[in-house]
């Protein structure tokens, strides 16, 4: 049972350095007011406020900046194994709008995992747990570490 712990333990030591190294060089998380709430091995979960510069005509967060929550996540999510991954497409559903003032958090799980291919799920819920967006990803290893 030893075995089991420590090698849960350097997974989650691992995810942690890698994540904290992604988000070291990732200026447009850094920009949009992300942050990393949690991480795991196949799993993230950020939070960003939603800012007046980030409102539509509609006066609600435009579209972009809540797939750009949920794509971070993803990223951080399928890359918790120190391996390369980048997107190799996905999709999001609107559920409800996003208002000035929210905090917005993106949960990414992993749903599978086989070979290069990997497929994450991703719920962006307000602070009051009121679901805004679902997403889903489809992850692709490609050669190398993050770090």
């Amino acid at each position: 049972m030893n075995n089991l712990n420590d090698a849960r333990a350097e997974a989650q030591a691992l995810a942690e350095a890698v994540a904290a190294a992604m988000f070291a060089r990732d200026p447009a998380s850094q920009a949009l007011g992300m942050v990393i709430d949690a991480v795991a091995p196949g799993y993230a979960r950020m939070s960003m406020p939603v800012r007046a510069d980030m409102l539509n005509g509609h006066q609600t967060c435009h579209g972009g900046f809540i797939f750009t929550l949920a794509d971070s996540a993803f990223a951080f999510a399928c890359n918790s194994r120190n391996h390369v991954t980048v997107g190799a497409g996905c999709s999001i559903d609107y559920l409800a709008p996003g208002h000035e003032g929210d905090v917005l958090s993106a949960t990414a799980v992993e749903q599978s995992l086989a070979g290069k291919s990997g497929i994450y799920d991703v719920k962006v819920s307000n602070q009051e747990g009121r679901t805004i967006a679902l997403f889903r990803g489809k992850s692709h290893r490609i050669s190398g570490s993050v770090i």
